[in-house]
């Protein structure tokens, strides 16, 4: 499987496991809700990875970058109507 098409469906995951995330610890602190959202889209990103080929050579890079992404998501979850619901 294209490594692409796989990062794209993780991605893909990231606004309903953050929502996910949000009703399960409500009562945790952003950064912890953020770790769980890097945790969760990283496995589901790096188990495809494992099983089809060893594309990310660098782990801590890649999860610095997945976590700015988390927190765009995050941005815009707030920003938006979403947020009033």
């Amino acid at each position: 499987m294209d490594f692409l098409k796989v990062f794209l469906r993780g991605i893909a995951l990231l606004p309903s496991a953050i929502q996910g995330i949000e009703t399960l610890y409500g009562a945790k602190t952003g950064e912890q809700k953020r770790a769980a959202a890097i945790a969760i889209v990283g496995s589901a990103i790096g188990v495809v990875d494992a099983v089809y080929s060893k594309t990310i050579v660098d782990p801590e890079k890649f999860t610095a970058a997945l976590g700015v992404i988390v927190d765009g998501v995050v941005a815009c979850l707030n920003a938006s109507i979403w947020r009033a619901a």
